[in-house]
């Protein structure tokens, strides 16, 4: 999986690569990759669930508004509903807790201030 993402990204993007504190995380030849690479890895802390709490929101939501929702007739098909999704999910899905605008409507809106 990770060598056919870095086919798509050149180095040093200054990405961020979170994950648990899986064995294969805390390998040395990994960390390398990821450091040659320009990546900087982030991993949650030991026994701490809230670190990974907006991503697993961000699932629950997916799932129950795209994933149980629909029929997917190949992964293919899955992959583009998902690009859709979170398209929408960022830029027109509306959220209270963030004024009732969009991710985007809000970041833009206040990193102007």
């Amino acid at each position: 999986m990770l060598k056919s993402a870095f086919r798509k990204i050149e180095k040093n993007t200054n990405l961020i690569l979170h994950s648990d504190q899986g064995w294969q995380y805390q390998m040395k030849q990994y960390q390398q990759i990821l450091k040659d690479k320009g990546i900087r890895q982030s991993m949650s802390r030991k026994g701490n669930c809230l670190d990974n709490a907006i991503i697993e929101n961000f699932f629950g939501i997916i799932k129950s508004e795209l994933f149980y929702l629909e029929k997917f007739s190949s992964v293919n098909h899955l992959k583009e509903q998902i690009t859709k999704y979170i398209t929408y999910y960022n830029n027109d899905r509306i959220k209270l807790n963030l004024n009732g605008m969009s991710p985007v409507k809000y970041r833009a809106h206040y990193c102007q201030i």
